[in-house]
């Protein structure tokens, strides 16, 4: 067992492997340039596995392709052992989300690609890769191809493929989110008995995840990162491994932590958690942003709350509903703003509008959400106020995207008006042409009714 042997003490003496350094990045140009992220400082030391947290869209795996050399930063550097990084680096291999493995070559060929790059004598290639591919459970497998693999074996080939290079850092890029909920902890658990151990050669692990259960059972230290733009918000100390591994009282404790923060932009982080680092301060969004949830999936969330008494736990919510952060913090954000949820100490509790969208019928939801709808979002208002102000309540939606772009990138603008169209066509507040983008009031329809 991993508690039996020497474990992986990292320290703020260790070496530093690969240092961003103010690193921003761009995409586009002049008017229509997106931050993706905002002067990132990061430190991988020897001997630490760190795990990155945020939400969709924070540049977390932007970050990781700049640390690997494949994409270049706008302006800052990545410093590799203390030098300038140039190109792809050298030092680091990755695995992936999906699985990329070429379906035509067998395991044994797919993993022995992972050692071209070294020009070794094909013998020798050959011993190597037999050699990872027992390490990470795939003897018997050598000549097997990709389909006739299931999706847990598959990801075991993309680790050993990445590690039969014996790369000092291993990435990893939400590595587990393929696989089913089973597969994917008996992965994590061996993994990381392999990391503790010492039974792979790499030095550092850095992992992109929206998993915080993943991520408190596994890493060292945690970043979470805010978005629009990316930045580290909060660094976070990992527990003890025994902590870890017993998955008991301390690990629900800090995954609860991280819910709190993720959820509540404004929480004294240093209340909850002395040892955190607080790196940046939430700021103040200068227009109001809407969560990207559909109706339906709003709807469900706030009946199935109520089916479970009206309030939950965070942490326990996500397991019940079996979400993880990146899915479930969008319906807690969204039901936070149309007031029928409160967010408080890490639990999400139905308030009264809340209780009665959640018993009423159809037409009876229809007109709870309209009301709130009006009266909580900003851009579901100004469309509404701008249609009834014309003599043919009809506007094309150029002045409403133009407006977003003053605080949002052209492809979020878009999305946010999306979905302030398809709530406000839910409410019965509006119409709109899709073929034409126009917004217009539908003869005696409720919104030229409600004032």
């Amino acid at each position: 067992m991993v508690q039996t042997v020497p474990v992986r003490r990292p320290t703020n003496e260790a070496p530093v492997l690969l240092r961003a350094q103010d690193v921003t990045k761009y995409y586009g140009q002049d008017d229509n340039r997106i931050l993706v992220l905002d002067r990132i400082t990061l430190d991988l030391r020897a001997g630490e596995f760190v795990a990155l947290l945020g939400p969709s869209g924070s540049g977390k795996s932007t970050l990781l392709r700049i640390l690997a050399g494949l994409i270049p930063p706008s302006s800052g550097r990545v410093l590799l052992h203390g030098q300038p990084l140039q190109g792809v680096n050298p030092n680091v291999a990755m695995v992936f989300q999906s699985f990329a493995l070429y379906p035509w070559l067998t395991v044994l060929q797919n993993v022995e690609l992972g050692l071209l790059h070294k020009h070794l004598p094909e013998a020798e290639r050959r011993a190597r890769a037999l050699a990872i591919i027992d390490l990470i459970g795939l003897d018997g497998f050598e000549h097997a191809y990709p389909r006739e693999l299931s999706g847990g074996m598959k990801q075991r080939v993309g680790f050993a493929r990445a590690l039969v290079g014996e790369p000092e850092i291993l990435f990893m890029d939400e590595p587990f989110s393929a696989l089913d909920v089973l597969v994917a902890e008996n992965l994590r658990h061996e993994l990381l008995d392999l990391w503790l151990a010492r039974k792979i050669p790499t030095q550092a692990i850095l992992m992109v995840t929206h998993n915080i259960d993943e991520a408190v059972s596994m890493a060292d230290r945690l970043l979470i990162f805010s978005a629009n733009p990316g930045r580290i918000r909060v660094e976070l100390p990992g527990l003890p491994v025994a902590e870890r591994l017993a998955k008991g009282e301390a690990h629900a404790q800090l995954v609860d932590t991280i819910y709190r923060i993720m959820t509540n932009p404004h929480e004294d982080i240093t209340a909850l958690l002395p040892q955190a680092r607080v790196l940046q301060t939430a700021e103040v969004p200068t227009y109001q942003m809407l969560p990207h949830v559909s109706i339906g999936e709003l709807t469900g969330f706030i009946e199935r709350l109520a089916a479970l008494g009206g309030r939950e736990d965070l942490y326990e919510l996500a397991r019940e509903l079996q979400l993880e952060v990146d899915e479930l913090l969008p319906l807690v954000e969204a039901a936070d703003l149309l007031d029928f949820v409160e967010v408080l100490e890490g639990d999400v509790t139905l308030t009264p509008v809340g209780s009665a969208f959640a018993e009423a019928d159809v037409l009876e939801k229809k007109a709870i959400f309209r009301r709130q709808a009006l009266d909580r979002i900003e851009l579901i208002r100004e469309i509404v106020t701008a249609l009834r102000s014309l003599p043919r309540h009809r506007l094309a939606e150029e002045p409403f995207i133009q407006r977003l772009e003053e605080t949002f990138s052209p492809v979020e603008a878009r999305r946010q008006l999306d979905t302030a169209i398809d709530w406000g066509r839910y409410a019965e507040l509006f119409a709109y042409d899709d073929h034409a983008g126009i917004l217009y009031l539908e003869q005696n329809g409720d919104a030229e009714a409600t004032h």
